[in-house]
């Protein structure tokens, strides 16, 4: 990016716009390594009262002084407009000083600047709860600034490489907002990711000269998807529970883990969605909240047996809804001492029914990858075999614990024949 530049102020008439009283406009002509721009001073005086070498008005005119003191003014904030771009380190174009004297310009100058854009032009197209992420990461941001660098706001041209690391070092270290939800690796690789795409953005609007994020690599920790197996899905089922909110929780669940549906695609399923298919039987015909593809999902007999028990309580009467979900918060919160309950020593939330849905339910049956794959609401194939390795994986431990078995049942029968021997 060129960062020397040729930048050239001249006054001059514009004699081809001269008005009624005679007097011709007084225009400012920028040049910008050669490339001229226009801007009007608003000003005007008859032709001889103009010195064209000076380029001011000729001082016996009654009121050279105000006119001469105006374009004095003009030219000193028209260096100034330019002095700015320059310090934001941006790509410049004569348009650019004219806009920006002209206050036309939408400039991203800070990263207070950049969030209130970013706020106003991009959080309104995102999810409710993906906004609600990004608020987060601003208020991250903005403490980081005030710990680190001791100030409220910074310009964009210093953001670099350097700075994403000691921001990727501060949350690792800071507290987090809620005492609740301490900051994990994963959850800081997300806040940096969505500073990233604040920063893209910055790029594309030519507010900073490259990416800060050019060399940085996210690090996410792989984890297991936690589900449930036919064991523990039958422990849930046939648990004993007197507390009304526990059982509602507990039906909301199980039959998720037998459509596969999301919290917020169950929330707001309603009776419409339930329609006959071809082959006869009930389905679910529901669109992804999250990717807005349109699923079809049998109803199976174990979540038509729920469906059933609230039609039958009334529920649906007074209610569009087909379920009583409560808040994802009280629904984890319940479902927690809902496992407890039972004994099963697994972090479950309640996703954690649709990945119960992918391997249990449906790929453990034998129900093909890709057919899975169509039920999930996946746009591609890879996203699902994600459960297949996590079956893989299954099998394995399961024949693991099998040899052992086998091992050991051989070891004691060498030891008796011994014995006997």
């Amino acid at each position: 990016m060129k960062t020397t530049h040729t930048f050239i102020i001249h006054f001059w008439l514009k004699k081809k716009s001269i008005r009624k009283d005679g007097t011709t406009p007084i225009y400012a002509r920028i040049r910008l390594d050669g490339k001229p721009a226009d801007i009007s001073t608003k000003k005007s005086v008859l032709e001889r009262h103009w010195c064209p070498v000076s380029e001011r008005v000729n001082l016996k005119h009654k009121d050279a002084s105000f006119i001469n003191d105006s374009l004095d003014d003009i030219s000193s904030e028209l260096k100034a407009s330019y002095r700015s771009l320059l310090q934001e380190g941006r790509f410049i174009t004569v348009q650019d000083i004219k806009l920006r004297y002209l206050e036309e310009d939408s400039p991203l100058r800070t990263i207070r600047e950049l969030l209130k854009y970013h706020k106003e032009n991009e959080i309104p197209k995102l999810k409710k709860g993906t906004a609600k992420n990004y608020g987060a990461t601003e208020k991250y941001l903005l403490s980081f600034l005030s710990k680190k660098y001791r100030t409220s706001d910074m310009p964009l041209n210093q953001i670099n490489y350097s700075f994403v690391l000691n921001f990727e070092n501060y949350l690792r270290n800071c507290k987090p907002l809620m005492k609740s939800q301490p900051l994990g690796n994963n959850g800081i690789m997300k806040h940096l990711e969505r500073f990233k795409k604040m920063t893209t953005i910055a790029c594309k609007l030519d507010c900073i000269k490259q990416n800060p994020f050019a060399f940085f690599n996210s690090k996410f920790t792989s984890y297991d998807r936690q589900y449930l197996t036919i064991e523990e899905l039958s422990l849930v089922e046939e648990l004993e529970l007197t507390d009304f909110g526990l059982k509602r929780v507990r039906d909301c669940f199980i039959f998720a883990c037998y459509t596969g549906l999301s919290y917020i695609d169950l929330k707001r399923l309603k009776p419409g969605q339930i329609v006959v298919g071809i082959d006869g039987g009930e389905w679910i015909y529901t669109k992804r909240e999250k990717s807005k593809t349109a699923v079809k999902i049998p109803l199976l007999s174990k979540a038509k047996e729920i469906l059933c028990k609230y039609t039958n309580d009334g529920y649906g009467k007074n209610n569009d809804l087909l379920l009583p979900v409560y808040s994802n918060q009280k629904c984890n919160s319940y479902l927690k001492k809902i496992i407890a309950k039972c004994g099963i020593d697994k972090h479950i939330s309640f996703h954690a029914a649709r990945h119960t849905f992918a391997t249990t339910v449906t790929l453990a049956n034998g129900v093909p990858l890709e057919t899975v794959s169509k039920l999930l609401g996946h746009r591609r194939l890879s996203t699902t075999q994600i459960y297949a390795r996590v079956m893989e994986k299954k099998i394995s431990e399961d024949i693991a614990v099998l040899k052992t078995k086998l091992e050991s049942s051989s070891r004691k029968d060498n030891l008796l024949e011994t014995r006997t021997a």
